[in-house]
């Protein structure tokens, strides 16, 4: 089985347009001010207003019903990623009221990080991986950071997850044949500078990634 491919971090439509083209089966825009891939809901709108036939993804980071419903009014979305720290109840209670699926991001530095998952697996459709970020930054996530792929050696988890942190061309695959991970996702590993995205990179990592699944077998 491939593996899937979640670009995010997305701010232009040339970089959904690559991101498409090289077979991307998600696409993740972010709904977070600090971040420097922060899109308005009426900049995602035109972004993906020709991305059919993949899973769009708004991120956000400890939003309220108003953000929630500012973005949803203006822009089709397919799932919500919850970066923050967001309780199981929060994320069940956006799950009930907004009706669409939702991916809680787990940060992880250890082994031991992986049991905060547990409270989310009544209430969230998917979970995501992704490294604790570093002292002193002020964003959750794509900060270039990776944590211990072995960690997540014969985790039995029964949602799907990703994989993210500090994945690039270079490493996907090994993150993949290390962790296990059936999907992964990926934003400051193929940009060129903060939130912009390189084509060339973009492609490369979705054929890493994809034919990781070949190596495996």
């Amino acid at each position: 089985m491939s593996v899937e491919v979640k670009i995010c971090g997305l701010t232009d439509g040339d970089a959904v347009d690559a991101a498409l083209q090289a077979g991307a089966d998600y696409l993740g825009l972010v709904f977070f001010a600090r971040s420097p891939r922060a899109v308005t809901p009426d900049q995602a709108a035109e972004i993906l207003q020709f991305a059919d036939d993949v899973t769009k993804v708004g991120l956000f980071v400890d939003a309220d019903d108003a953000l929630l419903d500012s973005v949803l009014g203006t822009v089709r979305l397919d799932l919500l990623q919850f970066h923050g720290s967001e309780t199981p109840e929060r994320i069940e209670r956006v799950r009930l009221e907004f009706g669409l699926p939702v991916m809680k991001v787990i940060p992880v530095s250890t082994a031991a990080d992986l049991e905060a998952a547990t409270a989310f697996l009544p209430v969230a459709d998917r979970l995501l991986f992704d490294a604790k970020p570093p002292p002193g930054a002020d964003r959750p996530g794509g900060n270039a950071a990776r944590f211990d792929w072995s960690i997540l050696q014969g985790f039995q988890c029964p949602l799907p997850w990703m994989l993210a942190g500090g994945l690039d061309p270079a490493n996907v695959a090994e993150a993949i044949r290390i962790s296990g991970a059936g999907a992964v996702d990926v934003s400051s590993g193929v940009e060129s500078a903060p939130g912009v995205k390189d084509p060339e990179r973009i492609a490369a990592f979705i054929r890493a990634a994809k034919g990781s699944a070949a190596s495996r077998r």
